[in-house]
């Protein structure tokens, strides 16, 4: 055994004191003692799967003044996050099977952690030459940044049949581009205003006519909940549009596609989420320079980071009692891990040893000087969080007290599936 963890560990769907052996990479044991190896005994500390952050935007490569895969990795790590999907609006965007190529050999060597990389689809993409290197497929039917969009349902139809053949997941930004408006831009209300939550509505109806596996990324709104409902599609929220809304005090700082909404949409969704109604937690990482964020609301781009925030936030939340820990642990592992495929999300035998470790009592003010992402800023500057003691990616150690801890282990888990 290459290393044992004792201490309180979240296993088959409850705490309880156990030991968990990790060897090649994987968890080769769980039992109330394990003998022999290197021991490791973690007192009152708590053992979580990894989390697995389904929506980042790492901004690798062309855009890596903003972010890029080693920052970005780094700070999913010390949030307690093991692997990363990254979206393709990257520049040159990832809409080829050679584009994917080029941007795997542009970030093998920079992962703190595991990652899978989405395909971008556009009208007449080849979904079937892109499917051997992508972990899902991305569709914008609402404008953000770059330039993948596609309006037309004969080819979101087309798209659907082809990833269908596939067996992957299709990730939708489901805002209607005919329903966004463009008009002038002075605050969060107005930005509201320009992308009504009748886009998102609107989208997810049309969804409904495709017939593959769909998930529909971070659901905004009160009103695209409920017309999600009957529907077989998998849901994702992000913890800005759970915590933040229009009348925050954000300026262009809380700028983001789809925008932030209503306090009623805010509970709706934070209601939606702690009732277990939610699949995944995904932040949305995306980050930009303070620079570009200062300029005026109206030329400022869309995005906020969250990567190494949402889920340290989160298990704040669940030591308040607002959360229940297995809603938390569905909704940023077992979950994302099912949807995707992969072999983690779960402290289980044969599965990947990416577990986080945490002390339920180090509640602290999230501090920008303490984060790690290249872009310098946060939304939530001051809010309560529980940041991992000691985080695990297959095994081997890569955050330690908040701070970057032995190599970067990360590795494309589709090549990994491959191989």
């Amino acid at each position: 055994m290459d290393l044992v963890l004792e201490g309180r560990a979240y296993v088959r769907g409850k705490l309880g004191r156990w030991s968990i052996g990790m060897e090649d990479g994987r968890i080769a044991q769980i039992a109330r003692t394990i003998r022999g190896g290197e021991r490791l005994d973690l007192g009152d500390m708590i053992i979580l799967p990894g989390a697995i952050d389904p929506h980042v935007h790492f901004r690798d490569p062309g855009m890596t003044d903003k972010e890029d895969f080693s920052t970005g990795t780094l700070a999913a790590a010390c949030g307690g996050v093991t692997t990363v999907l990254d979206m393709p609006n990257t520049l040159p965007p990832a809409v080829t099977a050679s584009k994917l190529a080029e941007k795997k050999e542009a970030i093998a060597r920079k992962a703190w952690v595991d990652y899978g990389l989405f395909a971008g689809c556009m009208a007449g993409a080849d979904i079937e030459a892109m499917a051997p290197l992508a972990v899902g497929f991305k569709v914008f039917m609402g404008s953000s940044t770059g330039r993948l969009l596609v309006t037309e349902d004969l080819d979101l139809a087309k798209i659907a049949a082809l990833v269908k053949r596939t067996g992957k997941v299709l990730s939708v930004h489901a805002e209607d581009e005919a329903m966004i408006e463009h008009g002038e831009e002075r605050s969060p209300v107005d930005h509201l205003r320009n992308r009504p939550a009748a886009a998102e509505v609107a989208a997810i109806r049309r969804l409904s006519a495709l017939d593959c596996r769909i998930n529909v990324c971070h659901v905004s709104s009160a009103d695209g909940l409920q017309a999600m409902e009957g529907l077989p599609f998998t849901k994702e929220v992000t913890a800005h549009h759970m915590l933040l809304d229009r009348d925050s005090d954000t300026g262009a700082y809380g700028k983001v596609n789809p925008p932030l909404r209503t306090k009623e949409d805010r509970l709706a969704l934070f209601q939606a989420f702690i009732s277990g109604r939610i699949d995944m937690l995904g932040s949305d990482h995306a980050p930009h320079a303070i620079e570009d964020k200062e300029q005026e609301f109206d030329v400022a781009p869309s995005g906020v980071p969250g990567v190494e925030t949402t889920v340290p936030m989160m298990l704040a939340l669940m030591k308040k009692g607002t959360l229940p820990l297995e809603v938390l642990v569905s909704a940023m592992a077992e979950r994302p891990a099912e949807v995707f495929g992969l072999n983690k999300g779960r402290l289980e035998v044969g599965r990947d040893a990416d577990l986080m470790v945490i002390d339920p009592r180090a509640t602290v003010p999230i501090k920008i000087n303490n984060l790690h992402s290249k872009c310098g800023w946060t939304p939530f500057e001051g809010w309560d969080a529980i940041f991992p003691h000691a985080v695990f990616v297959r095994g081997e150690l890569v955050v330690e007290d908040g701070e970057p801890a032995g190599e970067r282990a990360g590795r494309d888990v589709v090549a990994a599936e491959r191989s």
